[in-house]
């Protein structure tokens, strides 16, 4: 079986396993009471949605870690091959991201400061943390590629800048996706899209380990959609968005083409942007608005856009996105 049909074969067993235990999953959560907080400020039509269980992150993080453990059992523990034991970095930012983001999302439900979470600037202290110890493990464990461009030929030595910037990407990619995820299937597919466009890469690099972990992280994403899609049974929470971005970050460095992560992940880029630009501009205007309401996403609905328009529309322009960076790569 060649690398490409291996991976595919591994995106649906993962999809299987994850959709069956995904039911199990959302009785458990609703047993313990773990229901999502909705913002007052919000589009109205949100209110529905409060009590939904969320963390639901886990059902694709478990299944994704015994798919890729059992598949790579022997090379994992094997001294010769380093591409095998390559996974274990990814797995690693997932599981330790989604721990973080677990913890975040039980205080925001169960927690003394209900709604809150953890507070802002120890979340950013131990993200930051967290994206430097995956940076020092890519520059001097791993030694990826510190940096390819769209039709330079060469890699760019970054020397020791590698570090802060890979710590930049990561920290910025695990908030990017988080700040994504507020409407029913939206950052599941943004990233599904984003890891199946990384996936094809890391094949066109002869990666193999990494595209299988790509496509199995695919799988799980699509079967934890079969439950998010509007509209939704469960939501990712933090656990879910924060691994999810910070393990795209560490998969887009170990190839080398994170230059491109700005245009295949250009809609969790946008919305980032969105809202930093909201804030800029409240503060220096006094209180006006840019948006009428920030993250981007529900700008859009506030101005008629239905929650499936949002969703699709955006989903189709990061397909579109994904397929430029996926060409870009090639020059």
């Amino acid at each position: 079986m060649n690398q490409a049909a291996m991976a595919l074969a591994l995106g649906g067993i993962s999809f299987l396993l994850t959709v069956i235990w995904g039911g199990p999953l959302i009785r458990i959560l609703h047993m313990l009471k773990i229901g999502k907080q909705i913002r007052i400020e919000g589009p109205q039509r949100h209110i529905t949605k409060l009590g939904t269980p969320t963390m639901g992150g886990w059902m694709m993080v478990i299944p994704v870690l015994l798919v890729t453990v059992v598949l790579n059992l022997v090379t994992l523990l094997s001294p010769l091959d380093v591409l095998g034991r390559s996974v274990l970095l990814p797995m690693l930012v997932m599981v330790a991201y989604a721990l973080l983001g677990a913890i975040d999302d039980w205080q925001g439900v169960r927690g003394p400061l209900r709604g809150v979470g953890i507070r802002a600037r120890w979340m950013f202290l131990i993200q930051v943390i967290l994206a430097i110890g995956a940076a020092l493990a890519l520059k001097y464990a791993l030694e990826a590629p510190d940096l390819y461009l769209p039709s330079f030929p060469d890699e760019i030595d970054l020397g020791l800048w590698y570090i802060p910037i890979a710590t930049f990407v990561i920290v910025s990619s695990c908030n990017a996706v988080n700040l994504t995820d507020g409407l029913d299937g939206l950052a599941g597919l943004i990233s599904a899209t984003a890891f199946a466009a990384y996936g094809v890469i890391a094949l066109l690099q002869g990666q193999v380990f990494l595209v299988r972990f790509c496509f199995t992280l695919v799988g799980a994403i699509f079967a934890f959609l079969w439950y998010n899609v509007h509209p939704a049974e469960l939501f990712m929470g933090g656990t879910g968005s924060l691994s999810l971005g910070a393990t795209l970050a560490v998969v887009a460095l170990m190839t080398g083409q994170w230059a491109l992560l700005t245009i295949i992940a250009i809609i969790p880029v946008s919305v980032t942007l969105s809202d930093i630009l909201q804030i800029a501009y409240f503060k220096l205007t006094k209180g006006r608005r840019l948006f009428k309401m920030a993250p981007l996403q529900h700008h859009f609905e506030l101005m008629g856009w239905s929650e499936t328009q949002v969703v699709q529309r955006f989903w189709l322009v990061g397909l579109l996105a994904a397929m430029v960076g996926v060409a870009l790569a090639l020059i």
